[in-house]
């Protein structure tokens, strides 16, 4: 697998190409911004009250993400409209979007619908508003499909299309649906055209909620190829979502050793136990792991756009997706049960850290399929 990353074009300018996985001052000054930004506008109180609600998405703060910092369309070549940056530097965004459990469909249409046009000859005028942040979009897959899975397709004739799909992530948010069709294609879908109906359906995952389409005689525009546009986005977005992972264990990681440090009891903190210090150091182990599969991926998946060849993506791809969600539930339990009764609270932000550590071990494909995956592209199937 490759190690280093193609010379690129970030928000600030040419990148030189590196030599590792190590953050480029770049990145972390690209981190730094989002980290400040979800600081002021996407505090644990504000998250939780609008779960609460039937309006579960920021879109305020999506706004201020896309549109004022300008990260909807990283992954978009600059000559169509886009920012011309690479993986790793939306996969940066990623994991400070997954230390806030940000509700922004910023990996559902930045990454996956926007994978996916870029992958198709007749996608640029929806492109180019996905990138400019005048529309969201959402890919019609259900959120639990592997990169080599298969979906299900609407009934097409005509440009017109019927037909159900379910577990469709951020589609409630979004302007435009990328709907996969029997005839091969993949159609763009106005949401609120006639014929559109989009319904939410129950989500473990408060901060992402999934919803079903119906399409009943809605019109479409034919962009592209659906098998080829539909696999480059689900590899690209179970590739970045190691990096959300990443992020969701790290914060987990990083609260529960100060919460042990602050916690007393027999008058000294708790964090000094010696039993707890074990589970504490072999958490770091996992996300110091987790954090270099995810970092290949994002490296893998730039390297792969930059040469136009993805079969060192494909492998890292699989290979993080086959340790990042064990790692990221794993973190996000012990950091429920380190907190003792408080973290069993709903006024604690914890459980929102555990509902999406739990939903993203299946999205995208679960560790067991991308395990079957990776075994079949390194050639080590079982006998």
């Amino acid at each position: 697998m490759s190690t280093t990353s193609p010379t690129h074009a970030g928000p600030a300018g040419p990148v030189d190409a590196r030599p590792d996985l190590l953050y480029s001052e770049e990145e972390e000054a690209l981190r730094a911004a989002v980290r400040d930004l979800l600081t002021d506008h996407c505090d644990a109180a504000r998250v939780i009250s609008r779960t609460e609600t039937d309006a579960p998405h920021d879109l305020s703060l999506w706004k201020a993400l896309a549109d004022g910092m300008g990260l909807a369309g990283l992954l978009v070549p600059e000559d169509r409209g886009g920012q011309g940056a690479t993986h790793r530097e939306a996969a940066v965004v990623l994991e400070e979007l997954g230390r806030a459990v940000a509700p922004v469909p910023y990996l559902t249409s930045a990454v996956v619908a926007t994978e996916a046009l870029l992958a198709c000859a007749g996608g640029s005028e929806v492109l180019a508003s996905l990138a400019s942040a005048r529309r969201i979009g959402a890919l019609a897959v259900p959120l639990h499909t592997a990169p080599d899975g298969s979906f299900p397709t609407a009934r097409a004739a005509g440009g017109v299309l019927h037909g159900e799909l379910a577990g469709i992530a951020d589609a409630a948010a979004a302007d435009v649906l990328l709907v996969p069709a029997d005839d091969g294609g993949l159609y763009a879908v106005e949401a609120d055209a006639a014929g559109v109906t989009v319904t939410g359906q129950t989500s473990l995952d408060l901060t992402r909620p999934l919803a079903r389409v119906v399409l009943e005689g809605a019109a479409g525009h034919r962009v592209g190829d659906a098998g080829p546009a539909v696999r480059r986005a689900l590899r690209a977005g179970a590739g970045l979502l190691a990096s959300e992972q990443l992020g969701l264990a790290d914060w987990s990681l990083t609260e529960t050793v100060r919460h042990l440090k602050d916690r007393r009891q027999f008058n000294r903190p708790v964090g000094g136990f010696q039993a707890l210090k074990h589970r504490l150091a072999q958490l770091w182990l996992e996300v110091v792991g987790l954090r270099a599969a995810a970092r290949n991926a994002a490296d893998a998946l730039a390297a792969g756009a930059a040469a136009g060849d993805d079969a060192d993506a494909a492998v890292a791809v699989a290979v993080a997706q086959a340790y990042a969600g064990r790692v990221a539930v794993h973190a996000a339990e012990e950091a429920l049960q380190l907190h003792g009764g408080i973290g069993m609270t709903w006024e604690h932000p914890v459980h929102l850290y555990l509902k999406r550590a739990k939903a993203d071990s299946i999205a995208y494909g679960t560790a067991g399929a991308h395990r079957e995956a990776l075994a079949g592209l390194v050639d080590l199937r079982a006998p």
